[in-house]
C-alpha cells in the first residue's frame, strides 16, 4: 500500500491509497481517495474504493482519529463541495419572506374573460411560489445526481383476492436521475408538473443528509420496525 497526505485549508486533509498485493506493487492508476476534515466526524470516500478493500480502510481511519466505530452514510454524488455543504449544513434552504412581480401582458382581455378565473389562477401560482420556496428556498442548491427508494411493504388489495395473504413484501425499486436533482425537484410546481408542496420523501433530502432510502411497513414499536425516512 503507498500512502500520501496533503492538507489544505480549513483543516482538510486528502489521503490517497494505492493498492497492491503480496505479489505485486501497488496500482497508481487504481487509487482510493479520502477526504478527512480533522475538527468534525465526517469522512468522505471515493467510490472508486473496491469494496474488499473498504473495511480496511474504515479500521485504519477508526485507529487514526480515535473513533470507536465509522458507519456509511446513504449520501453519494460525483460533486464533493455538494455533500460537504448538505453533511455541514453549509447552505440555507429557509429564505427571507421574499415578494413576487407578476409580469402583466398588454393585451387587452376580451369581453367574455372571466375576472374570476384568472385570479384564481394568479392565486393558484403565488401558492405553489411561496410553498415551493419554504421548502427549498431561492439560494443555490446543493448538486446530487439521483435519489434512490427501496419499497418492502406488505401488498394491499382487496381481502377476496388471493394476493394479499402472501407473506412476503412487496418490492419495488424507484431511482430518479438527474443532472441536477435538487434543482429539477424545485422546478416540478412552477412548471406545473406537479403540486405543491412535494411528498417529503422528495424534500427531506437536503435535511436528511441522505439520498438512499427505504420505505418500510409501519409496525408497533416493540418489533423494532420503523419507517425511513
Amino acid at each position: 500500500v503507498t500512502i500520501n497526505f496533503r492538507e489544505y485549508e480549513d483543516n482538510e486533509i486528502w489521503i490517497r491509497v494505492a493498492w497492491g498485493t503480496p505479489d505485486t506493487k501497488p496500482n497508481q492508476y487504481k487509487t482510493s481517495y479520502v477526504v478527512y476534515h480533522s475538527q468534525t466526524p465526517y469522512v468522505f470516500i471515493s467510490a472508486s474504493t473496491l469494496r474488499s478493500n473498504l473495511p480496511l480502510l474504515c479500521q485504519a481511519l477508526i485507529f487514526a482519529s480515535n473513533y470507536h466505530d465509522i458507519r456509511e452514510m446513504e449520501l453519494r454524488s460525483h460533486c464533493l463541495n455538494s455533500l460537504k455543504d448538505i453533511v455541514f449544513k453549509r447552505y440555507s434552504q429557509l429564505t427571507k419572506l421574499s415578494f413576487c412581480f407578476f409580469l402583466f401582458s398588454s393585451q387587452l382581455l376580451s369581453p367574455a374573460s372571466d375576472l374570476r378565473i384568472i385570479q384564481e389562477n394568479r392565486s393558484e401560482k403565488e401558492r405553489k411560489q411561496r410553498l415551493n420556496q419554504e421548502v427549498f428556498g431561492d439560494g443555490p442548491l446543493p448538486k446530487l445526481e439521483f435519489a434512490q427508494y427501496k419499497l418492502e411493504t406488505m401488498f394491499k388489495s382487496d381481502p377476496k383476492m388471493s394476493v394479499s395473504d402472501e407473506k412476503e413484501p412487496f418490492r419495488c425499486l424507484v431511482k430518479f436521475s438527474s443532472p441536477h436533482l435538487l434543482e429539477s425537484l424545485r422546478s416540478l410546481a412552477p412548471a406545473g408538473m406537479a403540486d405543491a408542496p412535494l411528498s417529503p420523501l422528495l424534500t427531506c433530502i437536503p435535511q436528511k443528509a441522505r439520498n438512499y432510502f427505504k420505505i418500510r411497513d409501519k409496525k408497533s414499536i416493540s418489533t423494532g420496525s420503523f419507517i425511513s425516512p
